[in-house]
């Protein structure tokens, strides 16, 4: 069967590998010029499935507002006259209780300890070694923090992720790095399970493994719209050209937007900042486990990746915004100062954002839609590494007409409701082309 996969991120790309594997033809467009040069150029380097949980729990409105009261806040949300923007955050704040909290992380387990798991992890495997048996850890700097983790940790447990509560002589035992700054925090989730690599390198070569199996990789090709062939009337799909004769090219954003949109759910344009410290001083850090740390109170993740640091962290919620301000910049080099003081030069770090598409409960959109033909794996939001590889072999059984492993209960678009399921009048997609 001819596939055509709208994106070379890492869930596009693995994907395409799986499908490929499968014996499908298989077509990659993305507008950059190579694989992973966008969101999962530079992600938080985590390949965390024990850490998936929705952005949308209980308290979380409350939480909101001291964040965004916080000099070194975690979370920006930018004014727009966007009525589904608007939308989005309403549905979001239906999702900030217990049950609902309590059901979306489920389904978000699901998907992420099945890319994990055995059967779902050979892509990592034979893409050589970009993953590590380093382990994340949630760092709380308040006692308070810790004493919230009840609901948390009884969904670890009935889902059978290990891990571990650690005190201060517990984490720096594992971290060594943070003995100046132990003072500083109160204790620590850490998770044995998770791992932390570069997600960049990880998708570049699957993506060559995925070319290997027969996948053509179109890049520098803008798709704009998709059109519909109306089979009842036998209407075929016209061609449409640029004025300058190139093919209409365009991105998975404005697709993402037009798909949300359907579902009676905008995506949350959620973009997040990261440094990445070239040549980093690694004296504070150099005799650490080399787990990656998230500070759970500025939400930041700090990842040592060979001779260079990550971090990662802060959230904006505006749309399809790129702009880098100096303000999240600093809550960046803060955090990473404030844990690991001369543990990397921040001066030389590189400045960089990425879009997030997120879903307003946090689970993903996996899985076949009301048009013939066209398939969502989208909105992964933080976790899109975590669940890159379950997603591409669920997606993979689907158009094979197999039976995915993991049961796709509440992963896909028919959960948002009667707009979502309403019957579209026939046919298939296909993208407009020269």
């Amino acid at each position: 069967m001819r596939v055509l996969v709208l994106g070379s991120g890492v869930i596009g790309t693995s994907v395409a590998y799986y499908l490929a594997r499968s014996g499908h033809e298989v077509t990659v467009v993305d507008r950059q010029p190579g694989a992973a040069l966008e969101t999962s150029y530079a992600n938080a380097g985590e390949v965390s499935p024990g850490y998936s949980a929705p952005w949308a729990g209980p308290g979380v409105p409350l939480k909101a507002i001291k964040w965004l009261l916080m000099q070194h806040r975690p979370l920006v949300i930018k004014p727009m006259l966007d009525p589904a923007m608007w939308r989005w955050c309403l549905q979001m704040l239906a999702n900030c209780n217990e049950a609902a909290y309590r059901v979306n992380k489920s389904r978000m387990l699901r998907l992420a300890e099945y890319s994990h798991a055995d059967c779902a992890r050979c892509a990592m495997r034979l893409a050589s070694a970009t993953t590590s048996a380093r382990r994340h850890a949630a760092l709380f700097r308040t006692q308070r923090q810790l004493d919230g983790l009840g609901k948390d940790i009884e969904i670890l447990r009935q889902s059978g992720v290990p891990f571990e509560l650690l005190d201060r002589d517990g984490i720096v035992k594992v971290e060594p790095g943070l003995a100046s700054t132990q003072h500083k925090f109160a204790g620590a989730l850490r998770l044995p399970g998770d791992e932390t690599g570069d997600c960049f390198t990880f998708t570049q070569r699957l993506a060559k493994m995925a070319q290997d199996l027969g996948a053509t990789f179109r890049f520098g090709v803008d798709i704009q719209r998709l059109e519909r062939e109306r089979r009842a009337h036998h209407r075929r799909a016209h061609r449409r050209r640029a004025a300058d004769g190139r093919p209409v090219r365009a991105g998975a954003r404005q697709l993402f937007d037009a798909h949300a949109r359907a579902a009676r759910s905008a995506p949350a344009g959620l973009s997040g900042q990261g440094l990445l410290d070239h040549g980093a001083d690694h004296r504070r850090l150099v005799r650490a486990r080399e787990s990656t740390i998230m500070d759970e109170t500025h939400k930041v993740a700090v990842t040592r990746l060979g001779d260079r640091i990550r971090v990662g962290g802060t959230a904006q919620l505006s749309g399809f915004d790129l702009s880098l301000a100096d303000a999240r910049r600093r809550t960046l080099e803060h955090v990473v100062t404030d844990l690991f003081p001369r543990g990397g030069d921040v001066s030389r770090a590189e400045f960089w954002t990425g879009l997030r598409p997120m879903t307003p409960d946090g689970t993903p959109i996996v899985g076949g839609t009301s048009i013939d033909n066209l398939f969502l794996s989208t909105g992964h939001g933080t976790l899109g590494w975590t669940m890159a590889a379950g997603t591409g072999r669920v997606m993979a059984d689907l158009i094979s007409g197999r039976e995915p492993e993991i049961s796709l209960e509440g992963l896909g678009l028919a959960r948002y409701g009667r707009a979502a399921s309403r019957q579209a009048a026939g046919g298939g997609l296909r993208p407009a082309r020269a």
